[in-house]
């Protein structure tokens, strides 16, 4: 097995443990770099991009942005290096500015026949130089173009007539003119995104009932977010803009896509989710064009509230960023949130992150992004619901929800689907091993409980830092109260 072979086998594997495993941050990161190796960079960012968006590691996240900043690098190169086919083209037409775009050829082995008697035959130097002509043309642009040219039957016909004036029967075969096309005989192997059939977005029907507990964060939403929406001739009389920018911040796996999600739902607005793939693209100044489409569709679909999740991505702290890159899209979002030529009314923007103090602060000011709500672990009532939900469907006997909500103190969402998975994995291993089938039971889960640690620590331990040393604006209020609440436990 040579090694092209060898590296697409590896690829074809880590493609399958990323379908398999999607939210598995590490096989999205492998894989892209595989592809990069192996000169795919536009599925190198595409995987880049997927591995960004359950990637809860800070230095494996700086890694990401790293490598997909060089993946773009290389693309853009590959876009400049194709700068060369339009002198080609410009050549071309020049070609048939001087009526070389009219010549017909002959073909091989066929003998050169008069023109009709009602048609003044051309001097036979200009038959032996279109011959010589048509012939260079033929070496220049090879077979494409005479694939095109028969492709082309009404062009085709209309030179016949128009040099041979009958029709010509060498070889079996009817001759057909060969016209100078304006582009070269280029075959486009990959041309930047495909295009698709734009989904026009639609009412969201999840609602606040869908989100288990979280009655403090429900309650900060409807007064700062939802009133709004209910009461414009309120807010209209007072000149408060209905609409602009709230960022929801928090550990990762807490719940604030669901929470943006159901806040549409709650304004019966309509939701437009924006990601990271949707506004990147290798070629310059197309990334900029993409995020000013998402504003005009949320624009045109009034009210409605477009979700841009791990905002930090889009939005990165220009004064941390090494790569020019990103700058041109982060001024674009900075003009359509609040622009001289451009308006949020009726329209709102939630920002998700975990890395709130990553955020361009020209994001964070007055106008943007003003309004921080911070998504804390769920709560007592929360954990609850979740393991009742997450445990619902299964094959378990005398689980005590209410038990495993108060031993999970500061586990997200995530890690209570984490612990029930493991249960389970547990039981079935026996199964295998012992061949005697059991449900899933609290001793299941009390032993899994007793070797997993909630992830939101460290995110805590992290922000307890900054809101120490950077809150003199008082953006890190909400958490600062979390932290004096429960500070001693972590």
């Amino acid at each position: 097995m040579n090694g092209g072979e060898h590296a697409l086998e590896k690829i074809q594997w880590l493609r399958q443990m990323a379908a398999k495993h999607p939210e598995d941050a590490q096989t999205h990161f492998w894989l892209g770099k595989e592809l990069a190796e192996n000169g795919l960079w536009l599925e190198a960012i595409s995987s880049y991009s997927a591995g960004l968006t359950y990637c809860e590691n800070e230095e494996l996240r700086n890694d990401f942005i790293r490598e997909l900043s060089l993946a773009t690098q290389q693309l853009q190169q590959q876009a400049t290096g194709s700068a060369a086919a339009p002198a080609v083209q410009k050549n071309s037409s020049a070609a048939s500015a001087t009526g070389m775009s009219n010549v017909a050829p002959l073909a091989k082995g066929m003998e050169t026949e008069n023109i009709g008697e009602k048609n003044e035959a051309p001097p036979q130097e200009t038959d032996h130089k279109r011959d010589g002509r048509n012939h260079s043309l033929q070496n220049d642009f090879g077979e494409d173009d005479e694939k095109y040219d028969e492709a082309d039957d009404d062009n085709s016909d209309y030179e016949d007539d128009r040099y041979a004036g009958s029709q010509g029967t060498g070889a079996g075969r009817q001759n057909h003119s060969y016209k100078v096309k304006n582009h070269p005989g280029l075959k486009i192997i990959d041309g930047g995104q495909r295009e698709k059939k734009e989904e026009l977005p639609t009412l969201n029907k999840v609602t606040f009932e869908d989100v288990a507990g979280l009655h403090e964060l429900k309650k900060t939403i409807r007064l700062r977010i939802i009133s709004p929406f209910f009461n414009q001739g309120l807010f209209s009389k007072f000149r408060k803009k209905v609409g602009g920018g709230v960022l929801l911040y928090g550990p990762p796996g807490c719940g604030k896509t669901f929470v943006a999600r159901a806040t549409a739902g709650e304004c019966k607005a309509t939701f437009v989710p924006v990601h990271i793939t949707d506004i990147l693209d290798p070629y310059i100044g197309v990334s900029e064009q993409n995020l000013k489409a998402m504003f005009d569709k949320a624009r045109h679909h009034k009210p409605s509230i477009m979700f841009f999740d791990e905002i930090d991505t889009i939005g990165y702290n220009r004064s941390k960023s090494s790569s020019n890159y990103m700058r041109g899209v982060i001024d674009t979002f900075l003009s359509e949130m609040e622009g001289i030529d451009t308006s949020t009314d009726q329209v709102l923007i939630i920002g998700a992150t975990n890395l709130p103090w990553d955020v361009d602060n020209a994001l964070k000011r007055p106008g943007r992004f003003d309004r921080l709500i911070f998504v804390a672990p769920p709560d007592l009532e929360a954990r609850e619901q979740m393991f009742t939900l997450k445990l619902h469907g299964r094959f378990a006997k005398g689980i005590d929800p209410h038990w495993l909500a108060k031993h999970t103190e500061f586990f997200s969402g995530a890690d209570i689907e984490n612990v029930c998975e493991r249960a389970a994995e547990l039981v079935l291993e026996e199964i295998l091993e012992t061949g005697v089938e059991r449900p899933i039971m609290m001793k299941d889960l009390e032993t899994v409980l007793s070797e997993v640690k909630p992830t939101t620590l460290d995110w805590l331990r992290t922000a307890k830092n900054y809101v120490k040393y950077s809150n003199h604006s008082g953006l890190y209020n909400d958490i600062e109260a979390y932290l004096r609440k429960f500070g001693r436990q972590i």
